[in-house]
């Protein structure tokens, strides 16, 4: 148990800073974006997995030889008021820590998903005053704006892309079906979730870095994936020039999923909103997606794609493994 809460801890730190931090620098995500999301969900889980457990791990140490009897003996303890002179000032105080952060991320996990959804129905209700139904779809209205603004609104069957009488008279056809392809692949790929998990992992542990360095990766990377499947239809000549209309219209950092004046939207640390599909287009963000396509690189070789696979995979599993395996086989 000892060797097992301390790999775990070595493991949390290894995740918490080296390796997303190196993620972040890394030049191939953007030729495998999907690969990269699986990858950072990955060290997001396993990192608080490791982290808790560790604590857990160690605090049950002097009453069992492994997770389950631990947790059993502890269980005993509770149930029966036993005594617990067994554990020690800093193994009760491990197992205070691991049960004071599993609530505290939970919590925040669900008080973000609260608040989101309280400020999408907000908006919504804007909406319905301020916007008028368009001709391109029964799911995408129009408010009057003179800036070129985009952006979804997701709510399962209510969700609805946005546009401004400003984009609409600022866009070719073309584009203009690029920018809708563009927000409905973030609303059929479900994007609002994981940016709801990034965003609440940011809110709980704010003081780690690596919570802000995958917030702004996955914002980068649900618009290069939103990119790709605009452009199965349309050319990236359009698609860039798209884009760069759309970038014109904040002053500052581009809003394109919260435009100003709808109202309601919780901004958050880089510029995007929570109540949209959560991310701003960062100026940042939007250099890359346009040197992205002005200079395309080959897709990631099926056996890197693999190797990213498989390294999420273990991820996943050394925690897990360490946690439940010695139990199961004791």
């Amino acid at each position: 148990m000892f060797w097992t809460s301390y790999f775990l801890a070595v493991l949390a730190l290894v995740l918490a800073w080296p390796v997303p931090v190196l993620l972040s620098r890394a030049e191939w995500p953007s030729r495998a974006p999907f690969m990269a999301m699986v990858l950072w969900q990955a060290i997001a889980l396993a990192g608080g997995l490791s982290m808790i457990g560790a604590m857990f791990v160690y605090g049950l140490e002097p009453i069992g030889d492994n997770l389950i009897a631990g947790v059993r003996s502890l269980a005993g303890m509770v149930l029966h008021n036993e005594p617990t002179t067994a554990l020690g000032f800093w193994h009760l105080f491990a197992l205070s820590a691991a049960a004071l952060l599993s609530a505290h991320l939970v919590f925040t996990l669900l008080l973000t998903y609260v608040k989101i959804e309280r400020q999408r129905r907000r908006h919504r209700e804007l909406l319905a005053l301020l916007a008028s139904p368009s001709e391109d779809g029964p799911g995408t209205v129009v408010i009057n704006h003179d800036s070129p603004v985009a952006y979804c609104l997701p709510g399962g069957a209510r969700s609805v892309t946005v546009l401004s009488d400003g984009l609409m008279a600022a866009l070719e056809p073309a584009e203009l079906r690029a920018v809708l392809i563009h927000e409905n692949a973030h609303l059929s790929q479900r994007h609002d979730l994981l940016l709801w998990a990034f965003a609440a992992w940011r809110q709980a542990l704010p003081w780690f870095p690596t919570t802000r360095l995958a917030q702004v990766a996955v914002n980068s990377l649900i618009e290069m994936l939103a990119d790709d499947v605009a452009l199965r239809t349309e050319s990236k000549g359009t698609l860039i020039k798209a884009i760069a209309i759309v970038a014109s219209g904040s002053a500052g950092p581009v809003e394109q999923f919260a435009p100003p004046g709808t109202g309601g939207q919780d901004a958050s640390p880089e510029g995007g909103s929570l109540s949209g599909t959560g991310g701003a287009d960062s100026p940042r963000t939007t250099a890359s997606r346009v040197s992205r396509l002005l200079s395309p690189k080959p897709p990631l070789p099926a056996a890197q794609r693999t190797l990213v696979l498989a390294a999420s995979a273990m991820l996943l599993a050394v925690p897990t493994g360490l946690l439940i395996v010695p139990g199961l086989l004791g």
